[in-house]
């Protein structure tokens, strides 16, 4: 278990490796400071038996030398703490940069599965723990060590066979803070899986806390958050316990071994093969032995649980992502958003396809609606056009060009899409449109007036300054909304997606972005999905999704004719055929 926790650790030395002239430095200094313990242990050799037959000027000078030592070593200290704190911190700060830049790259289907809590807690509770442990390592940790060394490389020069008994304990105590350690690493692993599992469920419970009041389900979401930290409480508690364990036996190990140590330097006295000087001068250094002993008992244990922060850290690592760019990408120059689906097959189970065979051609300009049942395929089909995912069979088409040979930011840069729930990040107003996209303020208000949304915006207080709260919880969901549009127009992209932008609003919001997409759409090809068909009605082209396949394709006036499976559905929702 000790082997795969360094390793794990190891694979964190690309990260140090550019520090490596403040780690030389902070060893330097760790080396002062561990250099002063032999001597301390000899300067107390000398000042014990000088206090006893009360020869002041020795003490004095002793005292002194010991004074002058203690200075040097706190001041190492000092500089050892200081130089490797920075490279320590630097690394858990890298580690959580890697990681959700990796975040960033999951393929979708991966990162449906993985919780909002959990990965929060990942990159932030685990990151900091990982930091803390190789902080621990190199300010603490490595000095103990050499400090063990130092000081047991004084009790051999001083008595071989007195430090030879004192050796022979040490393997005891090994064995047992190995064998406890690999206990509270997997109840570190338990712990900070319920952590987790209750940052989850505060993250759902906060998001929804409206739902819940609505439905009067204060008391079960009470009781179930209880039963969550009532088992991360027995969790933490189990790890705690054999840490308070483990604490007493290795001590009782230690002051059994002290009490010997006594036993077999006293008959080493009477049998003159040892001083009294040079028995002071062991006990004292037996005693510098127990300080970092203790040390790397705890620190071993937040080395276990930092390697289990460690291992759900590189778990997000293991995670699928999304299909890369080609080696030799093809440019993608002025496009006129051509789209063209050949024989495309896609199934995140392959064995179970949810697009079957599907060939479409959108003409520049053309608005094409997709409507049908869940589970036809229609989001399906949106990931493929901004190649969230590849198709696994036949090909898609952008101008001519298959978007497997593109890379994907221009790609999505030619590609936009307007959700169906608008996910609007906080800042400014004209941070939530750019997006990060760099944008002058005219181009901002010009998307903004295409969108519908400048009246609104203009009207706030500060305009486009205008704070935006987390979840855009300072605007309503027609003026999410249009932001949402205004930022898809933004690049003036050549297609636009519309995952059916205004389902979820109410007739007055929903007049005010119909209006906005109205005018984003001119002179765009457009696919919408449609989940009321009241909406798409004046589409050139419906498609009619089943099961992965076009069953159905035309105007809402030849399809409401056909009196197919597109009537069938339209009749559900009350639409009828127009005069």
């Amino acid at each position: 278990m000790r082997a795969s926790s360094l390793a794990g650790f190891r694979r964190l030395w690309p990260l140090l490796k550019p520090h490596r002239r403040r780690l030389l430095a902070g060893g330097l200094c760790a080396l002062v400071a561990v250099a002063s313990f032999p001597l301390l242990a000899l300067l107390a050799g000398r000042l014990l038996p000088a206090i006893g037959a009360g020869d002041f000027r020795t003490v004095l000078r002793s005292v002194g030398l010991a004074l002058g030592l203690f200075f040097l070593q706190k001041l190492a200290q000092f500089g050892q703490d200081v130089l490797l704190a920075g490279p320590a911190l630097q690394v858990s700060q890298d580690l959580r940069r890697q990681l959700f830049g990796r975040l960033q790259q999951l393929d979708f289907s991966a990162l449906e599965t993985l919780s909002t809590g959990d990965l929060t807690y990942r990159l932030t509770g685990d990151a900091d723990r990982v930091g803390e442990v190789i902080y621990k390592t190199l300010h603490d940790s490595i000095p103990c060590v050499l400090q063990l060394v130092a000081v047991l490389g004084l009790m051999v020069w001083i008595d071989w066979p007195l430090a030879l008994a004192t050796i022979l304990l040490a393997p005891l105590v090994a064995l047992l803070v190995s064998a406890f350690g690999a206990r509270v690493m997997a109840a570190a692993e338990r712990s900070q899986t319920k952590v987790s599992e209750v940052a989850s469920l505060l993250g759902e419970a906060i998001t929804g806390l409206p739902l819940v009041r609505a439905f009067a389900a204060e008391p079960w979401l009470q009781r179930r958050f209880d039963a969550e930290v009532d088992l991360h409480r027995r969790a933490r508690y189990e790890t705690l316990r054999l840490q308070a364990l483990q604490h007493p036996v290795v001590g009782f190990i230690e002051a059994a071994g002290i009490l010997a140590v006594l036993l077999i330097g006293a008959a080493r006295i009477q049998s003159g093969g040892l001083s009294g000087q040079g028995f002071a001068s062991f006990i004292t250094a037996l005693l510098m032995m127990i300080d970092p002993i203790s040390h790397l008992t705890t620190n071993y244990n937040e080395l276990q649980q930092g390697q289990a922060s460690l291992n759900r850290l590189r778990a997000i690592e293991r995670e699928p992502v999304e299909p890369p760019d080609p080696p030799h990408p093809q440019p993608l120059n002025s496009v006129r958003g051509d789209l063209r689906l050949e024989g495309v097959s896609f199934g995140y189970n392959p064995a179970q396809p949810v697009l079957r065979e599907i060939d479409l051609w959108v003409r520049p300009g053309e608005v094409v609606a997709l409507v049908g049942p869940s589970g036809a395929g229609k989001s399906t089909l949106f990931s493929l056009l901004l190649r969230f995912n590849t198709a696994q069979k036949g090909r898609v088409l952008l101008d001519g060009q298959d978007l497997a040979d593109l890379r994907a930011r221009e790609l999505r840069q030619a590609v936009a899409l307007v959700p169906q729930q608008s996910s609007v990040f906080s800042g400014t107003v004209a941070e939530a449109i750019s997006f990060g996209r760099p944008a002058s303020l005219e181009s901002i208000q010009a998307a903004a007036r295409l969108a519908n949304a400048a009246g609104f915006i203009e009207a706030l207080p500060e305009s486009y300054n205008s704070r935006v709260e987390e979840r855009g919880a300072n605007f309503s969901g027609g003026q999410l909304q249009r932001l949402a549009i205004a930022r898809a127009v933004l690049g003036n992209p050549a297609v636009l997606l519309l995952d059916e932008a205004t389902s979820a609003l109410d007739a007055e919001a929903e007049e005010a972005v119909q209006q906005g997409l109205k005018q984003a759409m001119r002179g765009r090809t457009v696919v919408v999905i449609a989940h009321r068909l009241s909406t798409v009605q004046g589409a050139d082209r419906i498609l009619v999704l089943e099961a992965g396949r076009i069953v159905e394709q035309g105007s809402h006036g030849t399809l409401m004719g056909r009196g197919g499976r597109y009537r069938d559905l339209c009749q559900r929702q009350l639409i009828h055929m127009d005069p």
